[in-house]
């Protein structure tokens, strides 16, 4: 899935230079707001819990967050993380029994698609996750 265009239902946050997870709970503050202001938060729980895992994700493993996007068309919610990594996050093997490593196990798990592309005008890249409205 391509850039969500630019619309009434397409909401952008960025972040200055914060790679911490003070910048996780202002992300999923704002999802959880977005959701709300849209609509969608009643039976969001999973896209809160996709959002949390991309940015957590950006934080611990590829130098911070830079941009958090939401977007619904076409039937979808798309939610979209950039990072300065350009590193694409893998899916290992799922070991149920260890602590952490769980993040892109469950993405791949609860969301319709997710990936990532590299960023045209920078190094980074944007991890992405869909899910059906509704959902």
């Amino acid at each position: 899935m391509g850039p969500a265009p630019v619309t009434a239902h397409h909401r952008e946050l960025v972040f200055g230079e914060t790679a911490d997870l003070e910048a996780c709970s202002q992300g999923i503050t704002w999802v959880r707001q977005t959701l709300t202001d849209w609509g969608l938060l009643d039976q969001g729980q999973d896209a809160l819990l996709i959002a949390a895992e991309l940015l957590s994700n950006a934080v611990r493993h590829a130098g911070g967050i830079r941009t958090l996007t939401l977007a619904h068309h076409d039937g979808l919610l798309q939610i979209s993380v950039t990072d300065p990594s350009p590193d694409p996050p893998k899916l290992r093997a799922h070991r149920p029994d260890s602590i952490g490593g769980h993040g892109v196990f469950l993405i791949d798990r609860l969301a319709h698609h997710w990936g990532s592309r590299p960023n045209d005008h920078d190094h980074g890249k944007t991890v992405w996750a869909t899910l059906p409205l509704p959902f």
